[in-house]
C-alpha cells in the first residue's frame, strides 16, 4: 500500500511516524509546503492553491492521501475531493465529537490555528457537537512556526484553560508538543486524531474501486 501524506512541515513527518505503527508494511511518502509556512494565518483560497500544488506529485501515485494539515483539511479538502474523485483522500480534524464524549467537567480547549479556528468546517463541528460544553481555543499563532524551527519548548502553554478535562491538538505541527502538554496538565486527557486517520485509511483501501 502507497500512503502519501502532505502536510506544511514538521507535522506530516510526526503524522507518518505515528501511521508506520498502524501500516508497517505501507510505503509512505510525504510532501511539505515548508517554504510558505504557516499556513493557519492565510486566506482559505491561498491554502487551497498551495495545498494544491504541493500534492500535485502525489495525486494518482498513491492509495490514500492523508491531508495532515489540520487547516488545509479545513480549506482545501472537499474541492480536492471534487476535482481528483479517483483518488481517496483522509483529512486530520479536530476532535470536537470525541472530546465533548471523553469530557466529564464540560470544559476543552481545542489548539488550533487562528485559519482553522476562523473555518466554517470548524464552526460547524463545534455546532453540532459543542452544544453544552465550554470551548476554549488559545491563541496558536506562533506554534507552528516555533515548532518548525526547533523551538517547541519556548511555546507559552499559558492560556491553556488549567480547568479543562480534555485538551484537543487540532494541528500536526503540536504533536511535537503532545508529551510537555500532558506533563503541564495531568488532569487532563491530551488527544489526537491518528488511530481515527488510521482506521479510515484502512477502511478506504478496503473498499473497491468505483
Amino acid at each position: 500500500m502507497k500512503i502519501g501524506i502532505f502536510d506544511t512541515g514538521l507535522g506530516g513527518e510526526i503524522a507518518a511516524e505515528r501511521l508506520r505503527r498502524y501500516f508497517p508494511d505501507a510505503q509512505f511518502t510525504v510532501v511539505n509546503d515548508r517554504a510558505h509556512l504557516p499556513y493557519g494565518s492565510k486566506s482559505s483560497e491561498e491554502i487551497y492553491t498551495l495545498t494544491h500544488a504541493a500534492i500535485s506529485p502525489l495525486i494518482g501515485n498513491c492509495d490514500v492521501l492523508v491531508i495532515a494539515c489540520n487547516t488545509a483539511t479545513a480549506a482545501a479538502i472537499d474541492r480536492l475531493r471534487e476535482e481528483f474523485p479517483d483518488q481517496k483522500f483522509v483529512g486530520y480534524e479536530p476532535m470536537v465529537k470525541p472530546a465533548t464524549a471523553l469530557s466529564r467537567t464540560g470544559r476543552i480547549v481545542i489548539l488550533a490555528t487562528p485559519a482553522m479556528a476562523a473555518s466554517v468546517r470548524y464552526q460547524k463541528l463545534v455546532a453540532e457537537y459543542g452544544q453544552g460544553v465550554q470551548i476554549s481555543t488559545p491563541d496558536c499563532a506562533t506554534w507552528a512556526s516555533d515548532i518548525e524551527a526547533g523551538n517547541a519548548d519556548a511555546v507559552n502553554l499559558g492560556d491553556i484553560d488549567a480547568n479543562a478535562d480534555v485538551i484537543v491538538l487540532a494541528c500536526t505541527h503540536y504533536l511535537a508538543l503532545q508529551d510537555r502538554i500532558a506533563r503541564a496538565f495531568p488532569a487532563a486527557q491530551v488527544i489526537e486524531p491518528t488511530k481515527a486517520v488510521a482506521s479510515r485509511i484502512a477502511s478506504l483501501v478496503s473498499q473497491p474501486q468505483q
